[in-house]
């Protein structure tokens, strides 16, 4: 398998052989999702919940996503 890293004008990609070329997180969400593994690992925190809070902060960080601020507008308008 080669994971080839690509910077971009829209932050850093890496291209991944049957997924395609995937964004990376920021570094300091990197590292909280590593302490999220860290914590499933050591079983300090269930694996269920890990996915919960790693699922539920990727979607906080998108809140700059042209598709998802369409849809909470027109959420709004409804």
């Amino acid at each position: 398998m080669v994971v080839k890293p690509i910077r971009s004008e829209r932050g850093r990609r890496i291209s991944l052989p049957v997924v395609g070329t995937v964004p990376l997180p920021e570094p300091q969400h990197l590292a909280f999702y590593a302490v999220l593994v860290a914590l499933g690992v050591l079983e300090i925190v269930e694996w269920p919940v890990v996915g919960i809070v790693a699922v539920g902060h990727l979607l906080a960080g998108q809140h700059r996503h042209l598709t998802l601020q369409q849809v909470g507008e027109a959420a709004e308008a409804a």
